[in-house]
């Protein structure tokens, strides 16, 4: 291969000198010891973080387009078809200047998020063609982004997204043939080490970097990729990992299976010191259809490694909730996706959508080509919009993330520390039918609309039968505590105890109503809420805290 060469762009030394050793005295190397991830005092660092999606490698869903439109080459071309080249020049500029700021890094962490995994685009730093050459755009954007988490104390997971030449054969990593073509030409492999080790090379003292993700989701199985070229999926991340260690043998590496990174398969033995292993997580089904995590947590005992959920997000606070405590209670840290998107109401910001976008979504789908003026009135808008201070800021996404209130703790995600610590049961041979399956108590659907599956859930408690809630609390505060539930039979009597503290309820009626309980002053921290029926039974839908 051609040595790839390098263009020389003016970056100030002192800004260089930042972005490379930075004042990061408050954080420290990371490193794998057995299960866990600690730091170099030998504490154990929990990573839980945030991704920044759509920034550095735009999907065409977050910009609500269509197939014309679906990933980041063919973004590029709606812009310049709509606003001419110039033009088009100018407005990815500013939107990678806005999309994130130190602004929403500083944000990220003022809510309790300790790192961000932003996923690349490899066009940003090295050019595409027969003769590629690094370029300097995108290792500015990081270094803004190393220097802003150094500052605010966040760690940097940084995500290959977009490879050379793609690692999917899909519109996620703006493959250009819609072929996994990273896998197809040796060169573009070659190019895939040459730009690790120029990062490696650059971040290689830098704790504010906590770890590389090698390849985001390789070789999906419904494309075909898989069986095709899985096999070679091993041995390159021999070679990345070989190459990286001889200029940084400090970084951690994260590395994803293959079919959209769950399939473990290849991973018989550990490929490394210092690697530790990632999947993903959404849930698109029902609760009785709820992804299975035991493939993994038996793969971590066989490999002694971490393991990490690199996504998890797009659907709604009932799953962000449960999955993230599910999470936590299986040592397993993750990064929600992604931290915003354009009109939501399921990430932490939405961007608001400009008067005018349906008109260019719709040119995406083969629709008419809107008028060039108001195309770029409405560009130029989307560039005021994306911005963090003209973000919509929903805290209860951001609270079910974290396990925390004020918010809604659904009946059904009671703790997961077992049988007579989180929950007690009189017959303990029962198992749900739906949702957390390998347990005894009673969960039940109250909804057979497949829309609202998660929601519509509760669990039904006996006589002397009781569950305990766990949930973070961010500062010492007084809240209102009210519970939605009903009677089966008669009228129940129930009792509430919130850290030591207890209040008896009554009941009463057969339909789902919501009951106050009481006022209390909870402290920051972890608390505690148990739900016990002293006598009659009950259906307990969820639990509400509030100011």
């Amino acid at each position: 291969m051609k040595k790839i060469g390098f263009v020389l762009l003016l970056i100030t030394v002192g800004f260089f000198a930042i972005a490379q050793n930075g004042d990061a005295s408050s954080l420290s190397f990371l490193r794998t010891s057995g299960q866990d991830i600690i730091n170099e005092k030998g504490e154990k660092v929990f990573l839980k973080g945030v991704g920044l999606g759509n920034w550095l490698l735009p999907e065409g869903y977050m910009w609500k387009f269509g197939a014309a439109g679906d990933r980041p080459r063919k973004i590029e071309k709606v812009v310049e078809e709509l606003i001419g080249k110039e033009k088009a020049a100018e407005f990815w500029k500013s939107f990678r200047k806005n999309y994130i700021t130190e602004a929403d890094i500083k944000r990220i962490a003022a809510l309790g998020f300790n790192s961000v995994r932003p996923a690349l685009n490899s066009k940003l730093f090295l050019t595409e063609g027969d003769n590629p050459v690094f370029v300097d755009e995108g290792f500015i954007l990081m270094d803004s982004l190393v220097s802003w988490c150094t500052k605010h104390k966040l760690y940097v997971i940084i995500d290959m997204h977009g490879a050379p030449g793609g690692q999917t054969g899909a519109n996620i990593d703006d493959s250009p043939n819609d072929l996994p073509e990273l896998f197809m030409d040796l060169k573009n492999q070659d190019r895939l080490v040459d730009l690790w080790v120029r990062i490696a090379a650059r971040y290689k003292n830098n704790p504010t970097v906590a770890a590389y993700d090698l390849l985001n989701e390789p070789l999906p199985v419904n494309t075909g990729s898989a069986d095709k070229y899985k096999h070679l999926l091993v041995p390159l991340y021999q070679r990345l990992i070989r190459e990286i260690r001889k200029v940084d043998p400090k970084h951690m590496i994260t590395l994803e299976g293959f079919d959209w990174s769950n399939d473990w398969s290849l991973f018989d033995k550990p490929l490394a010191d210092n690697v530790f292993y990632q999947f993903h997580y959404y849930c698109w089904g029902r609760p009785d259809q709820l992804n299975d995590i035991s493939q993994f947590l038996k793969k971590r005992e066989e490999l002694n490694t971490p393991v990490w959920v690199g996504e998890t997000g797009e659907k709604g606070n009932t799953i962000y909730w449960a999955t993230t405590q599910y999470f936590e209670a299986n040592n397993i840290g993750f990064s929600f996706w992604p931290w915003k998107k354009m009109d939501t109401q399921n990430t932490p910001y939405s961007i608001k959508k400009p008067l005018y976008w349906d008109l260019i979504a719709e040119y995406t789908r083969g629709g008419p080509k809107p008028d060039p003026k108001l195309a770029e009135e409405t560009f130029n808008q989307f560039l005021e919009n994306i911005k963090l201070d003209q973000c919509q800021y929903f805290e209860d996404v951001c609270n079910a993330i974290m396990t925390r209130i004020p918010g809604k703790i659904q009946a059904e995600n009671y703790g997961h520390e077992g049988f007579m610590i989180s929950y007690y049961v009189k017959d303990t041979s029962f198992r749900s039918a739906f949702y957390r399956k390998n347990e005894p108590v009673n969960i039940v659907l109250d909804s057979e609309d497949e829309k609202v599956f998660w929601s519509e859930q509760s669990i039904i408690l006996k006589d002397k039968e009781w569950v305990i809630y766990t949930f973070n609390n961010r500062k010492k505060g007084g809240y209102q505590v009210d519970l939605s539930a009903a009677v089966l039979s008669k009228d129940a009597v129930i009792d509430v105890t919130i850290n030591g503290n207890n209040v008896a309820k009554k009941i009463e009626g057969g339909t789902l109503a919501k009951h106050p309980v009481g006022y209390f002053t909870l402290p920051a921290g972890t608390n505690k809420i148990q739900v016990r029926v002293r006598s009659g039974s009950l259906k307990l839908d969820y639990l509400d805290l509030y100011h």
